[in-house]
C-alpha cells in the first residue's frame, strides 16, 4: 500500500511538472543570435520554458511570421528597425527586453583606410531604410559626406548634401553585403552577417560603430502577449549571467551584452 502512494505521488508530481512546462517558437537570424538564443534555451528550460529555435535568413520574415502567429517572439533585430516595420507593415508587435548590441563596421578588400577611398569609390550599404540609414549616419559620423539636417535615423543616399569623393552607393540586401566586397571599394556590414562570413566585427573593420543606444537589438512579442507570463520567463533567462558570460567569451567585444 505504501508503495502504491508513493507511486501516486511521484505521478502526480511529474504530471504538475509536464503541466507546467511551456513551448514556445522563437525566430532568430543565423550567426550570435541564434548562439545566443541556444544558450538562453538552456536557461529558460531550467524555468519550465521549452524553446523552439527557428532561423530566418533575412530580416524580413521573422516579423511576418510572428504577426501571423506562426511565431510568440522573435529576436534579431534593433528597436529602431522594429519601429520601422510597425509603421510601413502595420504590425502590432512590440518588445519586451533588450538583448544584446552589435556595432556597425565599414569593411574593404581594397582598402586598408577610410582616407584611402577615392574619388568615385563605391560603398556598399543594407537596402532596408533602417539599416541603410544607420550606415549612412556611419559615414558622416567618420566625415566622409554630410546628411540633410533633421531627418534623424531615417535618412537614405538621398539625403547626402554633400559627398567630397563622389562616393556611390550599393544598396543590396544586408546578407549580401560581405559578398560584394571583391566588387565594391567598401561595405558597410551588419555584424551578425559579418560573423557569418567568417570576419571579425572587432578587428577586421575599417571603421566602426560607437556603441549606440538606438540600435541595442530586442525581443519582439505580438502585443496581446507581452504581459504573458512566459515572456517574463524569456527575458529574465536572456538577462541571466550564464547568457552574459556566454556573450562575453565567445564575442570578444564583436557583441555587446546591454543589460
Amino acid at each position: 500500500m505504501k508503495k502504491l502512494v508513493i507511486a501516486a505521488s511521484l505521478a502526480a508530481l511529474f504530471s504538475a511538472g509536464a503541466a507546467l512546462a511551456e513551448t514556445i517558437k522563437i525566430g532568430v537570424t543565423p550567426g550570435p543570435h541564434a548562439q545566443i538564443m541556444e544558450q538562453v534555451k538552456k536557461v529558460a528550460a531550467e524555468k519550465g520554458l521549452d524553446l523552439d529555435i527557428l532561423e530566418f535568413s533575412d530580416y524580413v520574415v521573422p516579423n511576418q511570421a510572428l504577426a501571423d502567429g506562426d511565431l510568440q517572439a522573435n529576436s534579431f533585430q534593433h528597436q529602431p528597425y522594429l519601429d520601422n516595420q510597425v509603421k510601413d507593415r502595420g504590425f502590432a508587435l512590440v518588445s519586451v527586453g533588450q538583448t544584446v548590441n552589435f556595432p556597425m563596421g565599414i569593411y574593404s578588400k581594397k582598402v586598408k583606410s577610410l582616407d584611402e577611398l577615392k574619388n568615385g569609390a563605391s560603398v556598399a550599404i543594407p537596402n532596408d531604410p533602417t539599416n541603410g540609414g544607420r550606415a549612412l549616419l556611419i559615414l558622416a559620423d567618420k566625415g566622409l559626406i554630410k546628411l540633410r539636417e533633421g531627418k534623424g535615423l531615417k535618412v537614405s543616399p538621398a539625403d547626402v548634401v554633400e559627398n567630397p569623393k563622389n562616393l556611390t552607393f550599393a544598396e543590396l540586401d544586408a546578407a549580401q553585403l560581405p559578398r560584394a566586397l571583391d566588387d565594391v571599394d567598401a561595405s558597410v556590414i551588419n555584424t551578425n552577417y559579418a560573423l557569418e562570413a567568417g570576419l571579425d566585427p572587432a578587428k577586421d573593420p575599417i571603421a566602426r560603430e560607437g556603441e549606440k543606444a538606438p540600435y541595442i537589438n530586442v525581443i519582439a512579442v505580438r502585443a496581446q502577449d507581452k504581459d504573458a507570463p512566459w515572456v517574463k520567463t524569456l527575458v529574465d533567462s536572456y538577462h541571466s549571467v550564464a547568457v552574459k558570460d556566454f556573450v562575453a567569451k565567445q564575442f570578444k567585444g564583436a557583441v555587446l551584452a546591454a543589460w
